[in-house]
C-alpha cells in the first residue's frame, strides 16, 4: 500500500518553529509529525511512502523508512491540491493521503484503508472538542462535511472551509484519506478537465485552481457521482497548524504513547 504526504508549504502560522525546518519535522511530545504518521501508517500495512516537497524540502528527514520524494517548485505560490497533483504519477493502483501537518492513531488508518469504496474519508465526529478554546485557528476554517444516507450507505456530499454549516456538519474531514484506483483516475479527471480551464481560472470555492483545496475536488468528484465514503471517529488525532495548536498538541499527544 501507497501513501502520499503533501508536505511542500511553508506552515508560517507555525512561527519560528518553521523558521529552519519544515512543518512536517516539527516536533510533537518530542517526536516530529512525519515520523508519528509513518509509525501509524507502516503499522496499519503501508510499505511506500512518497512526499511532495517545497520549502526546506532538503531537510526532510524521515529515519529508517523508505521514502521516495516529488519536488514541487512552486510550493511558494500554490496550494495543497496542485501540490499533490505533482505526485500524479504515483497514483496508480490506489493511495493513501495525508497532510503533512496532522498526527493521528494507527487505529485511523487501518480503519480508513480497510474500508472499501473508490474513495474513504476520515471523518471526526467529536471535531467541535478540539475547537473549545483554539482562538487562532476557528471553525470557520475546520473542513467539515455534510453526509447523506443513500441505498448504499452513508456518503459525504460536501466537504471544506465555509462551505458547511457546523449545524448541518456531521464531523470534520481531517486530511486524512484513501482513492483507489478508480478513485485516483477520478482525482486526475477532475484534476485534468480543470487545468484545461486554466490554472488561474475559479475551482470550487477557491479564487484560482492554483489556490486550491483538495476539497475543491472532492466536492467536483461528488457532483461528477463518485461516491465518497465517510470513515468515522471519534478524536484520537490532532492539527498543528498554529502555535497555539503545538502548545495544546503536546500534551494531549504524549498520552498516546
Amino acid at each position: 500500500m501507497k501513501a502520499i504526504i503533501v508536505a511542500a508549504g511553508r506552515g508560517r502560522r507555525l512561527g519560528p518553529e518553521t523558521a529552519e525546518m519544515p512543518k512536517c519535522m516539527v516536533p510533537v511530545a518530542g517526536r516530529a509529525i512525519l515520523h508519528r504518521q509513518l509509525n501509524a501508517l507502516c503499522a496499519a500495512g503501508v510499505d511506500e511512502v512518497v512526499i511532495v516537497r517545497g520549502y526546506l524540502g532538503d531537510k526532510i528527514a524521515a529515519g529508517d523508512f523508505p521514502v521516495r520524494f516529488v519536488e514541487n517548485p512552486d510550493w511558494a505560490s500554490n496550494n495543497i491540491l496542485a501540490s499533490l497533483m505533482y505526485a500524479e504519477e504515483e497514483m496508480a493502483g490506489g493511495f493513501v493521503f495525508s497532510y503533512s501537518d496532522i498526527v493521528f492513531s494507527a487505529a485511523h488508518a487501518r480503519r480508513l484503508i480497510a474500508a472499501g469504496g473508490d474513495v474513504g474519508l476520515v471523518v471526526d465526529r467529536r471535531w467541535d472538542e478540539a475547537y473549545v478554546g483554539r482562538v487562532h485557528h476557528p471553525v470557520s476554517e475546520a473542513e467539515l462535511t455534510r453526509i447523506s444516507d443513500g441505498p448504499g450507505g452513508p456518503r459525504v456530499e460536501r466537504v471544506g472551509k465555509r462551505v458547511v454549516l457546523p449545524a448541518d456538519s456531521a464531523g470534520e474531514f481531517i486530511g486524512l484519506a484513501r482513492f483507489s484506483d478508480a478513485g485516483a483516475r477520478a482525482l486526475c479527471t477532475v484534476w485534468r478537465d480543470a487545468v484545461a480551464c486554466g490554472m488561474g481560472r475559479p475551482f470550487g470555492t477557491a479564487a484560482t485552481l492554483r489556490n486550491a483545496y483538495l476539497s475543491d475536488a472532492l466536492n467536483a468528484m461528488a457532483v461528477a457521482g463518485v461516491v465518497l465514503s465517510p470513515v468515522m471517529i471519534d478524536g484520537g488525532w490532532r492539527e498543528i497548524d498554529t502555535e497555539e495548536d503545538l502548545a495544546r498538541a503536546h500534551t494531549v499527544v504524549a498520552g498516546w504513547g
